[in-house]
């Protein structure tokens, strides 16, 4: 004993600063572990020691790092929780001093470093825990000591697992991190690869993009969606996109129309109702809930709910159970809730025409969709689309839309969003005639309206829709040419020609200026 360091407060102290700088350090955690224990023995003279962690199935104790231990013996070390003195210390989150090891029938040797036969060895063990929870051990051998200096071991060993808890602590957050970084590349790649599911969205434009992403990573996920936008601009279509790609997909996914239920209907038509429950209630039906069960709910237009309706969604959201109407059993669903609204909730919770405690219980992921005016770069691709799918639904042959009438579609303002587009492009199709070609003369007079009608040729024509197309990929880029001569599929060279040809200065774009009028 008399070789060994001398124990005192300034090696303590020493040691505790070393033990945190190392494990600051910028190698992976195991080399971390590794030098803090090596520490751990120089300054106190123990003989080995062992840094236990909990395995993801919460039953594993592994060896993530030790000292003075051979290979074959590392091999061997594992235990099962409460197994040992080291499973016991994890198990119940109490340290444990053993100060002869060949007098405790707990102590296992599993890793059989210890002739027990021969040596005098004392076992101190102390839990590691992060926020009550303990995920692991330290543990630490030295000769046959006093019961004085194996309290003084134990009482530092519990300092030194407080530092390692932090290290451990930060790996659980980058591993944390990392594992959310490869889920969402999984489910971007998916989107390239044209596995994930986008059913009639068109959405190119830079400032669909980031609605695109959250859609995206919502989608693995259960959390309760509320999907804001104007009426038209396709929230309906999100929250069917999110089901078809969740793990629901296959499952019911039933819509509700929030603004069509009256107050005496509420109940029923969400929870449903026994036979006899009213007048007119001839047999027994399943509500919308129950209906959905293991799919997905789609709440519409959610803000016109009354305030009748409201209190009774918010009791089956809040207890998670409820009873049909006239009956006694009570009834449990697994439903995933998505809820949409064009209104200004925040101003009807001012105004208390909508339940504060309802408002927090459905917007736990907000995904707010863009109106179409603030999507140019999505107009012509959406009009083409539907130009497809509606001439194949009117049987009509229709193969183009004309320059001049591209032009009217892309300066409209769209105040109905893509339900209008929609609208403007059936008509469309039904009066192009045999030429099939959407011209002007096919759009209505509103949106013509959007045309000087000195613009007559086709030239004329192609010239404001280049303008128009040059003007919308700078704004989405804020004046980045590269990016929007990217986005058109020119040249940077054909960009800064067409830029001058049309008058613009891209410095213009980035303060949110007039965008015309200064040469380049």
């Amino acid at each position: 004993m008399s070789d060994l360091p001398i124990r005192n407060e300034t090696n303590e102290l020493r040691l505790l600063f070393e033990v945190s700088q190392a494990l600051e350090g910028p190698s992976a955690l195991a080399d971390h572990l590794e030098t803090a224990l090596e520490l751990m023995a120089r300054y106190t003279g123990m003989m080995r020691g062992a840094l236990w962690l909990v395995g993801p199935g919460d039953s594993d104790i592994a060896l993530e790092a030790s000292y003075g231990l051979k290979h074959s013996e590392k091999r061997r070390a594992r235990y099962k929780m409460g197994e040992g003195v080291t499973g016991k210390v994890i198990a119940t989150g109490s340290p444990m001093v053993v100060p002869n090891v060949s007098k405790e029938p707990l102590f296992l040797n599993r890793t059989g470093a210890r002739d027990l036969q021969k040596e005098e060895i004392a076992f101190i063990c102390v839990p590691i825990t992060l926020g009550g929870e303990t995920v692991g051990a330290l543990s630490a051998d030295r000769l046959f000591a006093d019961s004085v200096c194996l309290e003084e071991d134990m009482r530092l060993l519990q300092v030194l697992s407080s530092l390692i808890a932090r290290a451990v602590r930060s790996r659980r957050e980058v591993k944390a991190m990392h594992a959310a970084v490869v889920e969402e590349n999984r489910r971007l790649q998916k989107l390239v690869n044209g596995s994930f599911y986008l059913g009639d969205m068109v959405g190119e434009s830079a400032s669909f993009q980031p609605v695109l992403r959250e859609l995206v990573q919502v989608t693995a996920s259960n959390a309760t969606v509320l999907i804001r936008g104007e009426s038209g601009t396709g929230k309906e279509l999100i929250a069917g996109i999110i089901h078809a790609n969740s793990e629901r997909a296959g499952r019911p996914f039933i819509k509700v129309n929030c603004a069509a239920m009256p107050d005496g209907l509420v109940e029923s038509e969400l929870f449903g109702h026994e036979r006899g429950a009213f007048t007119g209630a001839v047999g027994v039906r399943k509500g919308r809930f129950e209906m959905a069960h293991g799919g997905t709910l789609f709440l519409d237009e959610v803000g016109d709910m009354t305030p009748l309706a409201q209190s009774k969604l918010l009791r089956a959201l809040q207890e998670k159970e409820f009873e049909r109407v006239g009956g006694t059993e009570t009834l449990r669903v697994d439903v995933r809730l998505i809820a949409a609204t064009s209104r200004p909730l925040e101003a009807m919770l001012t105004e208390g025409a909508f339940r504060q405690d309802l408002y927090y219980r459905l917007n736990v992921f907000p995904l707010t969709i863009p109106p179409l005016r603030e999507r140019r770069d999505d107009i012509m691709p959406l009009a083409v689309h539907f130009m497809h799918k509606l001439g194949a639904k009117n049987k009509r042959a229709v193969e183009s839309i004309s320059p001049r009438a591209g032009a009217m579609l892309m300066d409209y303002d769209w105040p109905g969003n893509i339900r209008e587009l929609e609208n403007v492009i059936e008509r469309a199709v039904i009066l192009c005639g045999s030429s099939g070609v959407i011209g002007p003369e096919c759009l209505p007079l509103w949106v013509q309206e959007t045309q000087p009608s000195s613009v007559s040729t086709l030239d004329e024509a192609l010239a404001v829709l280049e303008e128009r197309l040059i003007r919308n990929a700078l704004e989405s880029t804020r004046g980045n040419m590269a990016k929007a001569a990217e986005h058109l599929g020119i040249t940077e060279r054909v960009m800064g020609l067409r830029m001058r040809k049309y008058n613009f200065d891209f410095r213009l774009f980035r303060k949110g200026e007039e965008k015309t009028g200064a040469k380049v």
